[in-house]
């Protein structure tokens, strides 16, 4: 039972990857089309902001193999850092709809399926990423507090991307540029009303990844029921 259970885990992880994967290079061709048809490079960068957006998924993957071998507390401290770092890199990319306007004479509706291909490419590999970590915290914590802990780290993803576009700060700045980048951080939190577009913006993202989040993994348990349901 066991080694079935981990079989249909794998292959699980191999169909996701395969589909997310499929979903990358769609999005590189519809940007890579755009920039042949009007010669500017305007949308590229939405690449790498995918590529980004896919760390968090590849370092959850990598724990969930690697979390039977390390049972260290500061290994396990240091991967959740480390996903948690970058896991506002997956939503980010719905921020970037701030691009969207007419240019020229292309069309704004090509524009608009570009950046919301990318964008619901990156908040799949944030979802598949986050029910990875799920995963993982289940073999130590009591099952009735996953959800609670997802909630909160979907709202600190919300913050997340605040910093990232509106305060301009990156996940490397933790290293190139700490003492400003904690500044930044823990005035909002430690003087809340005087940043009320912070917190506006925070809790009104937040509640909407929470609420795409849970639509996922029960569209997801779903399928599974009808796939194992006796015909």
């Amino acid at each position: 039972m066991t080694t079935d259970f981990r079989i249909t885990g794998q292959s699980e992880k191999i169909k996701s990857g395969i589909l997310l994967g499929t979903m990358s290079i769609f999005c590189f061709g519809l940007s890579l089309f755009r920039f042949y048809l009007t010669g500017n490079t305007m949308f590229l960068f939405l690449n790498w902001n995918l590529f980004l957006a896919a760390i968090p998924w590849a370092l959850s993957i990598f724990w969930n193999l690697s979390a039977h071998r390390s049972k260290s507390i500061f290994t396990f401290s240091l991967l959740l850092f480390s996903w948690l770092l970058f896991f506002p890199n997956s939503p980010y990319i719905l921020t970037d709809l701030i691009h969207l306007k007419q240019r020229g004479s292309f069309p704004v509706w090509y524009d608009l399926i570009l950046i919301l291909t990318f964008a619901w490419t990156g908040l799949s590999f944030g979802f598949y990423s986050l029910m990875e970590i799920e995963s993982i915290l289940r073999k130590k914590i009591n099952d009735n507090f996953i959800k609670v802990i997802s909630t909160t780290l979907l709202f600190a993803s919300a913050f997340g991307v605040y910093v990232g576009r509106f305060l301009r700060w990156n996940s490397w700045d933790i290293v190139s540029n700490p003492t400003e980048l904690f500044y930044d951080i823990s005035h909002r939190l430690i003087y809340p009303m005087e940043h009320p577009r912070t917190w506006g913006i925070t809790i009104i993202l937040g509640i909407f990844l929470n609420l795409a989040y849970f639509t996922f993994k029960d569209g997801r348990k779903l399928k599974r029921e009808l796939e194992e349901k006796p015909a």
